[in-house]
């Protein structure tokens, strides 16, 4: 029951964040979607774990939770300026370069930048909002790995 929990609350996660993509009218960066992916492992894992609940399958959703939890530490630290993000998902530096070149990062630029935050809720961004889940979610699966069967 409690691997059952710990699915749901990812794809209440998962939910919410196409939620606030198609109702909200924001569009994920690259690390969004990043996050995205083991959620949708550890729902998986839920779904299997309705026909063989072994305290393996937990573990491995444990660490599903863990790895977008990372990812959302991660994002939260380019979000904040902590360390630079992927060159893929954030602006780059200015100086020094030429009108062609600036002309070029300008327009190579990602539409959704992971350096900014879109949205936030008592000065936390979505990533770390993840992040503090889907640590809430790891302590589930581990719970269910070490419930007696």
């Amino acid at each position: 029951m409690l691997m059952l929990l710990a699915a749901a609350g990812s794809l209440a996660l998962m939910i919410g964040a196409f939620g606030f993509q198609y109702i909200g009218g924001l569009p994920p960066c690259k690390m969004c979607i990043w996050q995205r992916y083991p959620h949708v492992v550890a729902i998986v894992i839920g779904l299997i774990a309705l026909h063989f609940g072994t305290a393996m399958l937990a573990w491995f959703g444990a660490l599903a939770a863990f790895a977008t939890a990372a990812v959302g530490a991660y994002h939260t630290g380019v979000e904040r300026g902590w360390w630079e993000g992927p060159t893929t998902c954030t602006s780059g530096p200015i100086g020094g370069l030429s009108s062609d070149q600036l002309f070029d990062q300008i327009m190579n630029a990602p539409l959704v930048r992971c350096d900014e935050v879109a949205w936030s809720l008592m000065g936390l961004s979505m990533a770390s909002w993840n992040m503090i889940a889907s640590l809430a979610l790891v302590a589930v699966w581990i719970a269910a790995a070490r419930r007696p069967t």
